[in-house]
């Protein structure tokens, strides 16, 4: 339970360690009248930096977790994504790149402790903040809340999950020293306390009375008041410089504080550490999510904060005897071995995606390479503790493969038997994928048209209907996009009875806020000058699945294709004789569409709308002993001439004005 009363002394290990307990054996624990955390009996303070393993292919995985380990962070913050393990209801993937448990083995190999935070919703700007899109199957389940479907769903997932997780507890020989619950629930609008007892329930239940259960959230006062409950140990998270608000009437934060105002001089930090005293009036003060950078989202300029900045805040917080953990420490990108990459969106002001690149600005860049603000972090940490000894791995060598010419293989309307092997769906009107059990990717909506259009006429989707993005085809000519919070309309003609095709295409679901219900495709009929349009035929694609089996490379040559704009497929092939290297590639003249290597779903390119310019490339998707085959999915227009230019470095930041990239 929290401790009560007036705040007690800061614990600062460094300079003023807290009075010294009787040691015990393998304990992890809050000591509220020294406000510190108790490792073993011993005053304790972690700095720590978060690594999305699902982000990170697992041949990387120890050279990232060597180089945190040498930048002298003590421990670890991990996410476990729900939809990354239980792809559909009932069914589990633990193998290869989701194998969680060797993670979590490998980090205890390298010495790293772990604060784990298993959700079951994590944010962390994954599709659906990690929840499964099959929940919204029950299209009126209300998520992240006491909805019994919603908690049974819950259940069953922690019940396969949490077991995995136990043997691996401080408190049994393993280096998990905390765990979290739930996150930053305070910024969800349904404020449902019995929800979060019936979490607490389940994990006291499933971990034990021993381990340290918290919770994270922001520093206003509505998002502590709906984010915390007596038995988990409130945090907050804030970033450097930000301008923090007041929190609340209960007490001036000066008062709750008055030993930070002498030792900081960083008022965002005092502020933010006094919104935590206001619900967590005793014990350690922690920073779960201290942000180095900040996400990227399509169509804007990339996110930066400065190192100085960084490393200042940094220090401001462990001369507190603050614990800190890094939010992110290792920026990556968002994809995963075989599968649509998964990142999600924000909603502000309107749909937001984020671009496939985690970037981040974080201090280990997108192919691991420490940067300068990895150094000014380390810097900053060895004048609070000991650095491990031995020399920072270096940065992973990077090839510019060059130019690789491609040609085009077909449009995606001729290739459909490949891609949706089981058939269309018929619907009068239509569904949304969620409906048809579509999770990701694209599903193709066709439909005829009924009467004769020999003028403009206009096809109009209602408002925030085309979730997210619908690329129009009529008599498989290419009319132009429609966008969920951009264009909804657009003119046609043609004859009663022509083919109206309309490819939808699911750019991530919101993963922060009240929208994480986020259903995909059309979600409400499209109009022909008013007329609403039916008798739909829908195609679920299976995109991925086919090229994972090696389509189109495999398959025969298509010589039927049509020039013209439009969705269609592209492939080409590469060599790495000998050994292979990390590399990013870029799309010169390109649109926008997503890449594959060797079956490997490298994630969405948008060089129109910006401002990633590049996909990286890790060295162990490649071979090194037969070719490298290339396939693209261009929605909208190809170039001429179309290739990819393979070079060694990124390009982050070339970024389009709003209007030109609507334009386009």
């Amino acid at each position: 339970q929290r401790g009560t009363g007036p705040p007690g002394r800061l614990c600062v290990p460094t300079a003023a360690p807290c009075p010294q307990a009787a040691p015990a054996a393998r304990s992890f624990q809050v000591d509220y009248e020294g406000d510190c955390f108790r490792k073993d009996g011993a005053a304790f303070r972690y700095v720590s930096g978060s690594l999305h393993y699902g982000r990170v292919p697992r041949a990387a995985w120890r050279d990232r977790l060597l180089k945190m380990h040498m930048s002298g962070l003590s421990a670890l913050q991990v996410y476990i994504p729900w939809n990354y393990h239980e792809p559909l209801p009932g069914v589990y993937d633990f193998a290869g790149e989701r194998d969680v448990e060797a993670f979590l083995d490998l980090t205890a190999e390298l010495g790293l402790l772990v604060i784990l935070r298993p959700g079951p919703y994590i944010c962390a700007e994954w599709e659906m903040g990690g929840l499964p899109a099959w929940l919204l199957w029950k299209p009126d389940m209300v998520l992240r809340s006491s909805d019994p479907d919603y908690l049974a769903a819950v259940d069953s997932w922690l019940h396969v999950l949490l077991p995995k997780i136990k043997p691996r507890l401080y408190q049994h020989g393993g280096n998990i020293i905390s765990v979290q619950v739930e996150n930053e629930y305070g910024s969800y609008y349904a404020c449902d306390y019995n929800y979060l007892r019936h979490l607490l329930g389940t994990f006291r239940a499933l971990l034990g009375p021993d381990v340290l259960l918290f919770t994270t959230d922001g520093t206003r006062a509505e998002e502590l008041r709906c984010g915390t409950l007596p038995g988990l140990y409130a945090t907050v998270d804030f970033g450097p410089g930000a301008p923090w608000k007041r929190i609340g009437d209960e007490a001036p934060v000066s008062d709750l504080l008055q030993p930070l105002f002498i030792i900081s001089a960083g008022s965002n930090i005092t502020e933010a550490f006094g919104a935590q005293r206001l619900v967590q009036p005793k014990g350690p003060l922690v920073n779960s999510e201290y942000y180095t950078g900040w996400l990227d989202y399509w169509g804007e300029a990339h996110a930066s904060i400065s190192s100085a900045r960084v490393a200042r805040g940094l220090e401001d917080m462990l001369r507190l005897g603050a614990n800190v953990n890094m939010q992110l420490c290792h920026r990556a990108p968002s994809c995963s071995s075989l599968r649509f990459p998964w990142p999600g969106a924000d909603f502000k002001e309107g749909y937001k995606p984020v671009t496939t690149s985690y970037d981040y600005d974080a201090p280990l860049s997108e192919a691991g390479d420490p940067t300068e603000k990895l150094f000014a972090i380390r810097t900053v940490i060895s004048k609070f503790q000991a650095l491990p000894v031995g020399p920072m791995p270096p940065a992973t060598p990077k090839h510019a493969y060059g130019r690789v010419a491609l040609r085009k293989y077909a449009n995606l309307l001729d290739v459909l038997d490949a891609l949706c092997p089981s058939g269309p769906i018929q619907s009068q009107f239509p569904l949304t994928f969620e409906a048809i059990k579509q999770a990701q990717g694209f599903v193709l909506y066709r439909t005829r048209l009924p009467r004769d259009v020999p003028a403009p006429a206009t096809l109009s989707a209602p408002p925030r209907s085309v979730c997210d993005r619908g690329y129009v085809m009529l008599r498989k000519e290419y009319q132009g996009t429609l966008e969920r919070d951009g264009q909804t309309a657009l003119q046609v003609t043609g004859r009663e009875g022509d083919t109206l095709d309309v490819l939808l295409e699911n750019m991530g679901r919101i993963n922060f806020g009240a929208n994480v219900s986020d259903f995909k495709g059309l979600l409400r009929n499209l109009s022909l000058e008013g007329s609403p349009l039916r008798s739909w035929l829908l195609y679920p694609l299976a995109i991925d699945a086919a090229v994972q089996q090696g389509w189109p490379h495999a398959a025969p040559r298509n010589a039927s294709s049509r020039a013209g704009a439009g969705p269609a497929f592209y492939m080409g092939a590469f060599e790495s004789p000998g050994s292979t290297w990390d590399t990013f590639v870029k799309f010169p003249g390109w649109s926008k569409g997503q890449l594959w290597i060797n079956g490997f779903n490298l994630g969405r390119y948008w060089p129109r709308r910006g401002p990633q310019q590049t996909l990286f490339v890790p060295s162990s998707v490649l071979h090194s002993d037969r070719p490298n085959n290339i396939t693209v999915l261009e929605l909208e227009g190809a170039p001429p001439t179309p290739s990819l230019l393979f070079l060694d470095r990124p390009l982050f930041n070339e970024t389009l004005s709003r209007s030109a990239a609507a334009a386009k």
